[in-house]
Protein backbone atom coordinates (compact mmCIF):
# COMPACT_ATOMS: atom_id res chain seq x y z
CA UNK A 1 0.00 0.00 0.00
CA UNK A 2 1.47 3.54 -0.69
CA UNK A 3 0.73 6.39 2.05
CA UNK A 4 0.45 9.61 2.07
CA UNK A 5 3.72 11.21 2.95
CA UNK A 6 3.14 14.88 2.16
CA UNK A 7 0.27 17.26 2.25
CA UNK A 8 -0.83 20.61 0.98
CA UNK A 9 -1.24 23.29 3.12
CA UNK A 10 -1.74 27.16 2.52
CA UNK A 11 0.59 29.70 4.09
CA UNK A 12 1.08 33.44 3.55
CA UNK A 13 4.25 34.59 2.69
CA UNK A 14 5.92 37.55 4.65
CA UNK A 15 9.03 39.76 4.37
CA UNK A 16 10.83 41.08 7.40
CA UNK A 17 9.37 44.61 6.22
CA UNK A 18 5.80 43.18 6.89
CA UNK A 19 5.09 43.10 3.40
CA UNK A 20 2.97 40.46 2.57
CA UNK A 21 1.84 38.08 -0.28
CA UNK A 22 -1.30 38.94 -1.45
CA UNK A 23 -3.58 35.91 -0.74
CA UNK A 24 -2.26 32.66 0.39
CA UNK A 25 -0.59 29.71 -2.05
CA UNK A 26 -0.21 26.29 -1.10
CA UNK A 27 2.37 24.94 0.19
CA UNK A 28 3.85 20.94 0.37
CA UNK A 29 4.39 19.52 4.15
CA UNK A 30 5.64 16.04 5.12
CA UNK A 31 3.39 14.01 6.84
CA UNK A 32 4.71 12.85 10.30
CA UNK A 33 2.58 9.54 12.09
CA UNK A 34 3.10 7.55 14.99
CA UNK A 35 4.69 4.04 14.18
CA UNK A 36 4.10 1.09 17.07
CA UNK A 37 6.44 -1.67 17.08
CA UNK A 38 6.17 -5.00 18.55
CA UNK A 39 8.11 -7.31 18.54
CA UNK A 40 6.78 -11.20 19.39
CA UNK A 41 3.92 -9.09 20.70
CA UNK A 42 5.28 -7.24 23.00
CA UNK A 43 5.39 -2.91 21.86
CA UNK A 44 9.43 -2.26 22.13
CA UNK A 45 8.85 1.07 20.34
CA UNK A 46 6.73 3.76 19.40
CA UNK A 47 8.61 6.76 16.73
CA UNK A 48 7.10 9.10 14.99
CA UNK A 49 8.12 8.81 11.44
CA UNK A 50 7.16 9.49 8.06
CA UNK A 51 4.47 6.99 6.70
CA UNK A 52 6.51 4.76 3.87
CA UNK A 53 9.23 1.72 3.90
CA UNK A 54 7.86 0.90 7.56
CA UNK A 55 8.76 -2.72 7.62
CA UNK A 56 12.05 -1.64 7.26
CA UNK A 57 11.78 1.01 10.03
CA UNK A 58 10.68 -1.73 12.05
CA UNK A 59 13.39 -4.14 11.23
CA UNK A 60 15.95 -1.83 11.40
CA UNK A 61 15.03 -0.27 15.27
CA UNK A 62 14.95 -3.80 16.30
CA UNK A 63 18.11 -4.78 14.39
CA UNK A 64 20.47 -1.80 15.32
CA UNK A 65 18.89 -2.02 19.49
CA UNK A 66 20.32 -5.49 19.65
CA UNK A 67 16.46 -6.59 19.98
CA UNK A 68 16.47 -9.19 17.18
CA UNK A 69 19.95 -11.15 19.33
CA UNK A 70 20.98 -13.76 16.86
CA UNK A 71 17.25 -14.65 15.64
CA UNK A 72 16.54 -13.62 12.15
CA UNK A 73 12.82 -12.11 11.25
CA UNK A 74 10.39 -14.57 10.02
CA UNK A 75 7.27 -12.78 9.20
CA UNK A 76 7.02 -8.72 9.48
CA UNK A 77 3.38 -7.61 9.05
CA UNK A 78 1.01 -4.29 9.48
CA UNK A 79 -1.03 -4.90 13.02
CA UNK A 80 -0.90 -8.51 14.10
CA UNK A 81 -3.53 -8.44 16.67
CA UNK A 82 -6.34 -7.35 14.28
CA UNK A 83 -7.20 -5.40 11.07
CA UNK A 84 -4.46 -3.25 9.88
CA UNK A 85 -6.75 -0.35 8.62
CA UNK A 86 -8.29 -0.32 11.88
CA UNK A 87 -5.10 0.74 13.31
CA UNK A 88 -4.51 3.07 10.03
CA UNK A 89 -1.13 1.16 9.04
CA UNK A 90 0.76 2.59 12.00
CA UNK A 91 1.36 -0.86 13.60
CA UNK A 92 3.71 -3.11 12.77
CA UNK A 93 4.57 -6.34 13.91
CA UNK A 94 8.01 -8.57 13.63
CA UNK A 95 7.88 -12.05 14.78
CA UNK A 96 10.65 -14.36 15.07
CA UNK A 97 8.71 -17.11 16.60
CA UNK A 98 9.96 -16.59 20.16
CA UNK A 99 13.98 -16.53 19.57
CA UNK A 100 14.60 -13.01 19.72
CA UNK A 101 15.32 -12.11 23.53
CA UNK A 102 12.55 -11.51 25.85
CA UNK A 103 11.27 -8.00 24.76
CA UNK A 104 11.35 -5.40 27.47
CA UNK A 105 8.50 -3.16 26.72
CA UNK A 106 8.89 0.61 26.23
CA UNK A 107 5.80 2.97 26.82
CA UNK A 108 7.34 6.08 25.95
CA UNK A 109 7.40 7.61 22.89
CA UNK A 110 10.84 7.78 20.71
CA UNK A 111 11.31 11.19 19.25
CA UNK A 112 11.92 10.95 15.14
CA UNK A 113 14.40 13.35 16.01
CA UNK A 114 16.72 12.16 19.34
CA UNK A 115 16.00 8.72 19.31
CA UNK A 116 17.59 7.36 22.78
CA UNK A 117 20.47 9.28 22.98
CA UNK A 118 22.73 9.03 25.60
CA UNK A 119 20.64 5.99 27.53
CA UNK A 120 23.43 3.65 26.04
CA UNK A 121 26.86 3.56 26.93
CA UNK A 122 29.96 2.64 25.19
CA UNK A 123 30.82 -0.36 27.48
CA UNK A 124 27.55 -1.73 26.56
CA UNK A 125 28.24 -1.48 23.14
CA UNK A 126 31.70 -3.09 23.28
CA UNK A 127 29.74 -6.01 25.26
CA UNK A 128 27.27 -6.22 22.37
CA UNK A 129 29.58 -5.50 19.23
CA UNK A 130 32.96 -6.36 18.04
CA UNK A 131 35.29 -3.83 16.42
CA UNK A 132 35.18 -4.15 12.97
CA UNK A 133 37.78 -5.69 10.28
CA UNK A 134 40.54 -3.76 9.92
CA UNK A 135 39.28 -2.06 6.15
CA UNK A 136 41.08 -0.06 3.52
CA UNK A 137 40.78 3.55 3.48
CA UNK A 138 38.16 5.35 1.62
CA UNK A 139 38.53 7.65 -1.44
CA UNK A 140 38.04 11.28 -0.27
CA UNK A 141 36.19 11.75 -3.82
CA UNK A 142 33.96 9.28 -3.39
CA UNK A 143 33.13 10.65 -0.03
CA UNK A 144 32.75 14.02 -0.91
CA UNK A 145 30.54 13.37 -4.02
CA UNK A 146 27.95 11.28 -1.74
CA UNK A 147 26.78 14.14 -0.81
CA UNK A 148 25.48 14.83 -4.43
CA UNK A 149 24.56 11.73 -4.88
CA UNK A 150 21.91 11.34 -2.34
CA UNK A 151 21.00 14.86 -3.28
CA UNK A 152 19.50 14.61 -6.45
CA UNK A 153 17.73 11.20 -5.19
CA UNK A 154 15.49 13.36 -2.52
CA UNK A 155 12.28 13.50 -4.13
CA UNK A 156 10.85 14.28 -0.81
CA UNK A 157 13.04 16.89 -0.08
CA UNK A 158 12.44 18.58 -2.99
CA UNK A 159 8.99 18.88 -2.47
CA UNK A 160 8.85 19.90 1.15
CA UNK A 161 12.27 20.62 2.14
CA UNK A 162 11.40 19.20 5.65
CA UNK A 163 13.06 15.56 6.02
CA UNK A 164 16.95 13.70 6.60
CA UNK A 165 18.20 11.12 3.97
CA UNK A 166 20.28 8.34 4.99
CA UNK A 167 22.29 5.94 2.23
CA UNK A 168 24.23 3.30 2.01
CA UNK A 169 26.40 3.12 -0.54
CA UNK A 170 29.67 0.81 -1.95
CA UNK A 171 33.08 2.16 -2.89
CA UNK A 172 32.73 2.89 -6.18
CA UNK A 173 29.91 5.44 -4.75
CA UNK A 174 27.25 3.28 -6.33
CA UNK A 175 24.20 4.63 -4.31
CA UNK A 176 22.49 0.84 -2.95
CA UNK A 177 19.76 2.05 -1.27
CA UNK A 178 18.24 5.61 0.32
CA UNK A 179 15.54 6.85 2.26
CA UNK A 180 14.27 9.80 3.38
CA UNK A 181 12.08 10.84 6.74
CA UNK A 182 11.09 13.19 8.89
CA UNK A 183 13.46 11.93 11.91
CA UNK A 184 17.43 11.24 10.98
CA UNK A 185 17.09 8.01 13.22
CA UNK A 186 14.61 6.61 11.17
CA UNK A 187 15.67 7.38 7.77
CA UNK A 188 18.87 5.70 8.98
CA UNK A 189 17.11 2.30 10.08
CA UNK A 190 14.93 2.39 6.85
CA UNK A 191 18.45 1.35 5.18
CA UNK A 192 19.18 -0.74 7.71
CA UNK A 193 16.45 -2.55 7.77
CA UNK A 194 16.50 -2.38 3.46
CA UNK A 195 19.73 -4.03 3.90
CA UNK A 196 19.10 -6.73 6.57
CA UNK A 197 15.63 -7.86 4.83
CA UNK A 198 17.73 -8.29 1.78
CA UNK A 199 20.46 -10.63 3.68
CA UNK A 200 22.85 -7.74 3.01
CA UNK A 201 24.40 -7.17 6.23
CA UNK A 202 26.71 -6.83 7.61
CA UNK A 203 27.39 -4.04 5.19
CA UNK A 204 31.42 -4.50 4.17
CA UNK A 205 33.19 -2.58 2.16
CA UNK A 206 29.84 0.20 2.33
CA UNK A 207 29.72 3.65 3.77
CA UNK A 208 26.73 4.92 5.74
CA UNK A 209 25.28 8.79 4.34
CA UNK A 210 23.50 10.96 6.87
CA UNK A 211 21.95 14.31 6.01
CA UNK A 212 22.89 16.34 9.16
CA UNK A 213 24.76 15.74 12.38
CA UNK A 214 26.79 12.47 13.45
CA UNK A 215 25.19 11.46 16.95
CA UNK A 216 26.31 8.67 19.20
CA UNK A 217 23.11 6.86 18.31
CA UNK A 218 23.31 6.97 14.40
CA UNK A 219 27.33 5.74 14.92
CA UNK A 220 25.76 2.76 16.94
CA UNK A 221 23.67 1.88 14.38
CA UNK A 222 25.90 2.51 11.55
CA UNK A 223 28.84 -0.05 13.82
CA UNK A 224 25.78 -2.44 14.45
CA UNK A 225 25.22 -2.74 10.49
CA UNK A 226 28.88 -3.16 9.81
CA UNK A 227 29.80 0.06 8.11
CA UNK A 228 33.24 0.64 7.56
CA UNK A 229 32.73 4.20 7.21
CA UNK A 230 30.34 6.98 8.21
CA UNK A 231 29.69 10.00 6.56
CA UNK A 232 28.03 13.49 8.07
CA UNK A 233 27.22 17.12 5.96
CA UNK A 234 27.09 18.38 9.40
CA UNK A 235 29.42 18.29 12.61
CA UNK A 236 29.81 15.00 14.92
CA UNK A 237 29.32 14.91 18.83
CA UNK A 238 32.61 14.10 21.13
CA UNK A 239 30.72 10.78 22.04
CA UNK A 240 30.08 9.71 18.71
CA UNK A 241 33.83 10.26 17.53
CA UNK A 242 34.64 7.97 20.74
CA UNK A 243 31.80 5.32 19.44
CA UNK A 244 33.34 5.48 16.02
CA UNK A 245 37.22 5.45 17.35
CA UNK A 246 36.05 2.14 19.54
CA UNK A 247 34.39 0.27 16.54
CA UNK A 248 37.30 0.58 13.94
CA UNK A 249 35.14 3.09 11.71
CA UNK A 250 36.08 6.09 9.88
CA UNK A 251 34.06 9.12 10.81
CA UNK A 252 33.83 12.46 8.35
CA UNK A 253 31.79 15.05 8.98
CA UNK A 254 31.25 18.72 8.09
CA UNK A 255 31.27 17.54 4.53
CA UNK A 256 31.15 21.48 2.24
CA UNK A 257 33.21 23.32 -0.18
CA UNK A 258 34.91 20.10 -1.56
CA UNK A 259 36.65 19.30 1.77
CA UNK A 260 35.24 16.99 5.01
CA UNK A 261 37.44 16.63 8.53
CA UNK A 262 38.19 13.31 9.52
CA UNK A 263 37.84 12.44 12.91
CA UNK A 264 39.08 8.94 13.41
CA UNK A 265 39.47 5.42 11.47
CA UNK A 266 41.77 3.98 8.77
CA UNK A 267 40.93 7.50 7.01
CA UNK A 268 40.83 8.27 3.06
CA UNK A 269 43.14 8.30 0.58
CA UNK A 270 43.30 10.47 -2.97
Amino acid sequence: MTRRRSERVLARRMSNDGSTDEGRRPEELIVEEPLEIRLDGTVVATTMRTPGHDFELAAGLCFTDGLLGDASIETCRYCGTGSAVETEFNVVSIDTGGKAPEPTPRLSTTSSSCGICGSTQIDELTKRLSPLPTSSPWSIGVLLSSIDRVRNEQELFERTGGVHAAAAFERSGAIVVMREDIGRHNAVDKVIGHLLLESQLPATDRALFVSGRASFELVQKAWAAGFEAMIAVSAPSALAVETATAAGMTLVGFVRDGGCNVYCGPGVTD
